[in-house]
């Protein structure tokens, strides 16, 4: 029923520094989900902070990836712990924290994932993540098998990138460009070479505490820099984008 089975492969490949290739999902139906669950992604970034997704629809989403190659990845709202616990037991395995900019966030986000003592996830023993009761090691296993990815957007959190990608439990930094370029005073152009620079550091700072490093690069151009400067995991569109880009297409195909 939930996605995933003991091991959890999405976190196993993070951690190998394998190249992960994913896709946003942000129109919050489960329709374009499970075409994009059949096109060969290694993951897909269910979007619960820019999207119009809740728990009633990201359940539908979960549903339409069963059997999907494709991990399914939340981006949770906020760095909050009775929301992440939430998304763990309808089903999710995989983590993407948005705005974390101390050790003490990057701590918090992971132990709203574990269950005590090792965190703070409070226990229900049926709920849709351990087949409303029916896994026997759910408890034992599950902690282990949780990936905890941290977004990185602001100065602040720049500033402590050595001490967030060091925090045990944290499996992958994420780099937000939009907000990240809004923070640095180039709102709406993450392309200026400020921007990039700061990504190039990111990167670095990641891979040398141990982390592999991802980012959302629609620009496909954008995308094999990145990799080339040491991203491992590169979200290189999304649905929204790429239906707004082929509608528009078409229509100016027929009309002038």
């Amino acid at each position: 029923m939930a996605n995933v089975i003991f091991p959890n492969k999405f976190k196993q490949q993070l951690q190998n520094g394998e190249r992960l290739y994913g896709c946003w999902c942000a129109l919050a139906n489960p329709i374009t989900t499970e075409v994009l669950g059949l096109a060969g992604f290694d993951w897909l970034l269910l979007d619960g902070e820019h999207a119009p997704n809740d728990i009633g629809t990201f359940i539908p989403q979960l549903m339409a990836l069963k059997g999907s190659a494709s991990a399914p990845v939340v981006r949770a709202p906020t760095n909050e712990p009775v929301i992440i616990k939430r998304l763990l037991d309808i089903g999710f395995y995989n983590f993407l924290i948005p705005f974390v900019e101390t050790q003490a966030e990057a701590e918090q986000a992971v132990a709203a994932t574990r269950y005590p003592p090792h965190g703070i996830r409070g226990v229900s023993v049926s709920h849709r993540c351990n087949h409303y009761g029916t896994v026997p090691d759910y408890f034992t296993q599950i902690d282990s098998n949780i990936s905890v990815l941290v977004q990185i957007e602001s100065q602040r959190g720049v500033d402590n990138i050595d001490a967030i990608a060091g925090v045990e439990g944290v499996d992958g930094i994420f780099v937000g460009p939009g907000d990240l370029s809004a923070a640095l005073g180039h709102l709406g152009d993450p392309a200026h070479p400020e921007v990039q620079q700061v990504i190039q550091h990111i990167f670095a700072r990641a891979k040398a505490q141990g982390k592999p490093a991802g980012i959302l690069a629609p620009v496909e151009a954008d995308a094999r820099r990145y990799l080339l400067w040491g991203a491992t995991f590169v979200a290189v569109g999304s649905d929204l984008g790429l239906f707004r880009n082929a509608t528009q297409k078409l229509s100016d195909t027929f009309k002038p």
